[in-house]
């Protein structure tokens, strides 16, 4: 099969072409073990067998002016979801050690909006400064929206090693879910971040309409965007968005859009985020075959599985938590935990 060809590039982190990368895509469901294996020993060659948790916790809910066709916190979504200003250090604290409790060595902070204001940006630097006084190996990755010039900068003064702004999808299909700001928007904000010396976590969201080529152009476009980390969203049709009848995934379609993403990306984290669950749902260790990173408890305004679920997949599949010790998922799994939530209720 091409899989072996595909493989023995991606093993020396060669550039696959744009047929190769279609091949994948279209592979039979009766050759997806195969495919899988081939992603898994990519994975397994640049990785090891680490799985790298990361919790996200939502600072700023709703109240977005973006379009974001995907979004239940845009402001074409109807949806019932919780709506609050930047939590206080306070908070952002209390719900980051959540994550540390079940293992997580990277934290995730995600405000709504186009991109924060400079109040909000000197609230959210402090917020992290207070985070790494008190925890200074949890890494701390901002995703505030759009960056005007100076504020990567200053996010990178605080403490802060990582922005996320993703592409979502194609430079073709960008107009399909948003017309409030561009797809080269985005781009320059992940240019911003990167001169500013933060690691850059730019991925994608799947599932909206866009074609396999859509998906090839995505792939290849981190690649030469240097990007290190990509965090492979799955669409969870949300009620009262306008994409909320959008049901276009099924599991082994998904399986073949991370083992692409890890044959493009061979030496990058990958991640499986939002709608895993969802999407991937019984197959989703075989996802975990390709990527090497997920993020463990719920998302922004939808629910995760339990942690203890998914810290058993890791550990049924031979796999170790990256920045823990050995014994820590046996040590974790022996004192059942109820489902992952903030200590106090989310402020409304």
């Amino acid at each position: 099969m091409i899989f072996k060809e595909i493989e023995e590039k991606s093993l020396k982190n060669e550039l696959l072409t744009k047929e190769e990368a279609l091949a994948v895509l279209q592979t039979p469901d009766s050759y997806l073990v195969d495919l899988v294996a081939s992603a898994k020993r990519v994975r397994e060659k640049y990785f090891g067998k680490k799985v790298k948790l990361n919790f996200l916790v939502n600072v700023k809910s709703g109240l977005c002016p973006e379009d974001c066709r995907y979004c239940s916190q845009s402001k074409d979504s109807q949806a019932p979801i919780p709506k609050y200003s930047l939590m206080s250090s306070k908070e952002i604290v209390s719900h980051v050690e959540r994550g540390i409790e079940v293992g997580a060595v990277r934290t995730c902070l995600v405000a709504s909006g186009r991109g924060p204001n400079d109040r909000e940006l000197d609230e959210f630097c402090e917020a992290v400064k207070s985070l790494k006084s008190s925890h200074p190996k949890m890494q701390v990755c901002a995703c505030l929206g759009l960056l005007k010039e100076g504020q990567s900068d200053k996010l990178k003064q605080s403490g802060v090693h990582a922005y996320n702004h993703n592409i979502n999808t194609s430079e073709s299909f960008y107009d399909e879910i948003c017309g409030t700001h561009t797809y080269q928007d985005r781009l320059k904000t992940i240019e911003r971040a990167q001169m500013s010396g933060l690691s850059s976590c730019c991925g994608v969201l799947v599932g909206m309409g866009e074609t396999n080529q859509d998906l090839a152009h995505m792939a290849f476009t981190l690649r030469e965007r240097k990007v290190d980390s990509i965090p492979i969203n799955f669409l969870i049709s949300i009620d009262k968005t306008p994409l909320e009848k959008t049901l276009l995934l099924n599991p082994t379609k998904c399986l073949k859009i991370l083992a692409l993403f890890r044959f493009v990306n061979p030496t990058v984290e990958i991640r499986i985020a939002g709608g895993r669950e969802l999407n991937l749902r019984s197959l989703q260790p075989m996802g975990l075959m390709m990527a090497n990173s997920l993020f463990i408890g719920d998302y922004l305004t939808t629910e995760g599985q339990t942690p203890s679920t998914d810290l058993e997949m890791i550990r049924d599949l031979g796999y170790e938590l990256l920045g823990q010790p050995s014994d820590f998922l046996n040590n974790v799994l022996s004192h059942p935990s109820p489902k992952l939530k903030p200590k106090e209720p989310l402020p409304v």
